[in-house]
């Protein structure tokens, strides 16, 4: 093999399919990215064997051929590289890569790539077809409530339903639920359901640039992945098998009492108690008045600890119902306040022991549930 490629496109490209690395393997070839000329152009690719990231650059091939080299050397080394282009000659008989750009003159010893793992191989056109930008914002939305707890294992995976030309993801950690619906621009030949690891899915928002219009997500039969094809990278992932929660039977039908409020006011109020709640518990007290005649309904925010003091905000509100004092963990507060993107938000809830709603106003495709907290004394 003897390649020509930009310095800039190798960095990039190591950058973008290194977080599939293995950082810990019984199989050496594991912790390396495979290098190797693909139709005029070099692909580089890592696995974990449980999600795999390849993309393509462009290179001028003298000599097709392919290895795999040490991932943390090789990406080290390229970041370091000042001149624009790096050349690549491999030696086969000792897999020994040498590398030279500008005054750098460098030998990586590599293991032969028959001992890297395939690749799966798929067909875009037998692919779903998704808009990048609204399944970033879709991923935006839902992963960051999945579970990270590998105790019950499909928790940690996104639950993705398609149905015609509607698309739903929903993810749960056992204390909250967040779910968002879209519509495609064509539909789906038949139903699909799949829960994918949120981690890939958080991966596949990351290496998703905004060139991207349209990635294929392909979902062989019987063979338990997904494959999301952009134009330029691929992505592949397990599947966790198992029975996703029927989580519309946690979404409350009604409410009997709803605060809409400013969103940034809200989130800045839950940033602050959030200081010193979390020397707790992550405990915030959520105090909704409706107000009167004369005075606007308010809701207040505070969070407390015996070591450092207390924080209360108070957000001016619309209010409709009785008033209510309640308890969130407020870095759920927080987060789902990060991903919503309406200028006001409503929090509804029926008790001090019922779940919280938070939906964005004026947007009926995103929904969150938090669990209320013990008020204690």
């Amino acid at each position: 093999m003897k390649v020509t490629v930009l310095q800039e496109n190798l960095a990039q490209g190591l950058n973008m399919v290194s977080r599939a690395v293995a950082p810990r393997s019984t199989l050496p070839v594991l912790g390396n990215i495979l290098i190797a000329t693909d139709e005029g152009r070099l692909r580089i690719s890592a696995t974990n064997l449980e999600m795999g990231i390849t993309c393509w650059i462009g290179a001028k091939i003298e000599h097709e051929g392919s290895t795999t080299v040490p991932a943390r050397t090789f990406s080290d080394l390229v970041s370091t590289l000042t001149d624009k282009q790096v050349e690549m000659s491999l030696t086969i008989r000792t897999q020994t890569l040498n590398i030279r750009s500008g005054a750098s003159n460098t030998d990586i010893k590599c293991i032969d790539a028959q001992e890297f793992p395939p690749m799966p191989v798929s067909d875009p056109a037998d692919g779903l077809q998704l808009n990048v930008a609204d399944l970033k914002q879709m991923i935006h939305q839902v992963a960051f409530a999945a579970a990270t707890d590998e105790a019950r294992p499909i928790l940690t995976g996104v639950l993705v339903k398609v149905r015609d030309n509607h698309i739903t993801l929903a993810s749960a950690d056992g204390f909250r639920l967040s779910v968002r619906d879209a519509e495609l621009s064509s539909s789906s030949t038949q139903p699909i359901q799949a829960i994918i690891p949120a981690r890939a899915l958080t991966e596949l928002a990351r290496i998703a640039h905004d060139g991207d219009e349209i990635v294929h997500m392909v979902i062989p039969p019987g063979r338990g992945q997904v494959i999301f094809r952009l134009s330029n990278a691929e992505l592949v992932s397990q599947l966790i098998e198992g029975a996703f929660p029927d989580y519309e039977q946690i979404i409350p039908r009604g409410f009997e009492t709803r605060a809409v409020l400013s969103t940034s006011a809200f989130l800045k109020a839950c940033k602050q108690a959030e200081i010193f709640a979390r020397e707790g518990s992550h405990i915030a007290k959520i105090n909704i008045s409706p107000g009167g005649e004369l005075q606007p309904g308010t809701v207040q925010i505070s969070g407390q600890s015996e070591e450092t003091g207390f924080s209360e905000n108070v957000v001016d509100a619309t209010i409709e119902g009785s008033p209510l004092l309640i308890a969130f963990n407020v870095k759920f507060l927080r987060e789902v306040l990060d991903v919503v993107e309406t200028p006001n938000v409503a929090l509804e809830t029926s008790s001090d022991t019922s779940p919280g709603v938070v939906r964005p106003v004026g947007d009926t495709q995103f929904l969150h549930v938090i669990m209320p907290m013990h008020l204690g004394s």
